[in-house]
């Protein structure tokens, strides 16, 4: 599967669009990671236990995604693009999105 942030790939033609497709999850804070992160916080620096929170929701978004573009059969995602939205205190969306297609060489 080709997935790519671009509307093209190079040496691909798109011979069929076959729509929308997205993946997403949805992710809390971890009290025991709200603890350490409230130590950095007084000396600064980065949080590593959100970043790689964060890391894998991408990863899991874009794993349900990429299952979402292989049910209808496509070989590529095009203008792929990720969405986060706030929906309780301490709880994320990470969504990922885009347009499957089927490529084929030019």
């Amino acid at each position: 599967m080709i997935i790519t942030t671009t509307e093209f790939i190079p040496n691909k033609k798109i011979v069929k669009v076959l729509g929308l497709v997205k993946g997403n999850t949805v992710r809390v804070r971890h009290i025991g990671k709200d603890i350490i992160a409230a130590f950095r916080n007084l000396v600064g620096g980065e949080i590593q236990e959100y970043t790689k929170l964060l890391a894998e929701a991408r990863e899991q978004a874009l794993d349900r995604m990429i299952e979402d573009a292989s049910r209808l059969g496509a070989n590529a995602i095009i203008g792929v693009r990720f969405g986060t939205a706030y929906v309780m205190q301490g709880a994320a969306e990470i969504m990922a999105y885009g347009t499957a297609v089927i490529v084929e060489e030019q």
